[in-house]
């Protein structure tokens, strides 16, 4: 027993190194978009000084409508409705693209919902890491990831999508085997469980250089 247990304790450490390690990723990509803000504003403030001392109001006007948008861009990655939903996905989003994958996010929440926060962030925060680590082994050009999320009548439907290295991945009873060695698959038990906690649905599917997974949870 004392074996097992501190098995079960090394791979828990690790895992919680692991989150640890993108959480500081996600924080310094962040930091990294609100430096080049900071950088800029310096010369956005001159180029309005300029135009105010020529008394052209409207191109004032104009350049600050452009700042307008350039700024709701950086507000936010993207909008749900659910504001957990949207620190997560953000977070994720926005690393993705800092490392060159394409993401494309549809993700509509207009309820409240009953899945608690963290379960949430373990069930996307997995999803998006596979996802992310996938395409890292993938060129420049093919890295590609396809959230969708929405409710379904009284269930929340999450689906992600991931371009992956050609070939079916292993199966290991309901769970496609992580590619990342021995110990690592942490991540796929802890969804497996919180989904079947709240008795909801998972499908895996791994075929022609794409990794699928849909959940359902009730709500």
């Amino acid at each position: 027993m004392g074996i097992l247990a501190n098995f079960i304790d090394k791979r828990i450490a690790a895992y919680q190194k692991s989150l640890v390690t993108t959480h500081y990723a996600e924080v310094e990509n962040m930091h990294k978009q609100m430096r080049g803000w900071k950088h800029d504003y310096h010369s956005h403030i001159q180029a309005l000084k300029s135009l105010a001392a020529a008394q052209d109001i409207e191109a004032i006007n104009d350049y600050l409508s452009e700042l307008d948008i350039d700024l709701s861009k950086i507000d936010a990655v993207i909008k749900t409705g659910n504001p957990m939903a949207d620190a997560i996905l953000g977070s994720k989003i926005s690393l993705a693209r800092s490392k060159k994958i394409n993401v494309m996010a549809d993700a509509h929440i207009a309820v409240a919902l009953t899945t608690g926060a963290v379960d949430l962030c373990i069930i996307v925060g997995n999803l998006m890491e596979n996802a992310i680590d996938a395409c890292m082994v993938l060129p420049e050009k093919d890295r590609l990831i396809r959230i969708y999320m929405e409710m379904k009548n009284t269930q929340l439907y999450i689906s992600i999508t991931n371009t992956a290295p050609t070939g079916k991945r292993e199966k290991s009873g309901r769970r496609h085997l992580s590619t990342k060695g021995q110990g690592h698959g942490f991540g796929l038990a802890r969804i497996d469980n919180i989904v079947e906690r709240y008795s909801g649905y998972l499908s895996r599917n791994s075929e022609d250089g794409v990794y699928t997974t849909e959940i359902l949870l009730p709500q």
